[in-house]
């Protein structure tokens, strides 16, 4: 399938096309994702939780995201490819920021990056705009703060709260991001944000009334007992997994694996006479 541009991705705020994308951290899912419909990647410092075992994604590192990232390029050569700023890799100067976002286009060949926070954040964002490359912003429910909001919940929840969100979305309008993640808010939070930006918004449990949605593949796939109550379950892998381990060593230990099918049977002269 022939990459999505950022122009195309702009269009959908008109065109009524929807598009969506998933986290990836790995060479071989990257191969089942290049594959597939999906039209975007994230290499998302989700990892933290679901490739690094930190109960967050404060802990990741720039380096992490570079690590895992190369890989997922190699896996989707012509995958559009965003890559998301750690904690602690933009918040900082505004030249720490458009350096970080020079190092993953450098080296992930990234087709944009992403970083969190709406006003507090435009300023970085502007400035990774002028040094050329694409931005997606990120505001509601943002993880790397998630301490000040007392955790993981939802945002948005009264009409000052909105009209806050609403004016982060358009500061990180204003300062040149091609999109915006909206995470974790109402529906009709999502649709008055989505009514008075033009930008397309990525929505992660904020409802349909957006022009792409995003989800955590470990979410989609069921890797996991605990999954977001906006993250459907499109396969249960999880389950299939254990049984496949069991299964292997319930064969193993009965002797029965491998059999001749799974050894290789060539004679041996000296040996096998």
């Amino acid at each position: 399938m022939r990459k999505i541009t950022v122009p195309e991705i702009r269009a959908t705020k008109t065109n009524g096309r929807k598009i969506c994308l998933v986290t990836c951290y790995d060479y071989t899912s990257a191969t089942i994702v290049e594959k597939s419909d999906v039209e975007m990647i994230l290499i998302g410092d989700s990892m933290g939780m679901t490739m690094l075992g930190y109960d967050g994604t404060v802990g990741v590192t720039p380096d992490d995201i570079i690590h895992h990232g190369k890989a997922v390029r190699r896996g989707a050569p012509t995958t559009f490819i965003i890559g998301d700023m750690p904690f602690g890799s933009y918040n900082e100067t505004v030249e720490q920021g458009v350096h970080t976002a020079n190092r993953f286009m450098m080296e992930i060949n990234c087709d944009a990056i992403k970083l969190e926070g709406g006003r507090r954040s435009a300023a970085v964002v502007k400035a990774i705009v002028d040094a050329g490359i694409p931005v997606c912003g990120h505001i509601g429910l943002t993880p790397q703060s998630s301490a000040n909001m007392g955790g993981f919940k939802v945002q948005g929840k009264s009409m000052d709260a909105a009209n806050e969100l609403l004016a982060d979305a358009k500061a990180i309008e204003e300062a040149g991001a091609f999109m915006i993640m909206v995470e974790g808010v109402p529906v009709s939070v999502c649709k008055y944000i989505r009514d008075n930006i033009n930008i397309p918004i990525i929505g992660i449990g904020a409802g349909k009334e957006c022009e792409a949605q995003a989800l955590v593949m470990h979410d989609m796939l069921g890797y996991t007992d605990f999954v977001p109550k906006f993250a459907k379950k499109y396969a249960n892998l999880g389950p299939q997994m254990l049984d496949a381990f069991n299964a292997y060593h319930k064969e193993v230990t009965e002797g029965t694996f491998p059999s001749p099918e799974y050894s290789y049977n060539t004679k041996v002269e000296g040996l096998d006479d």
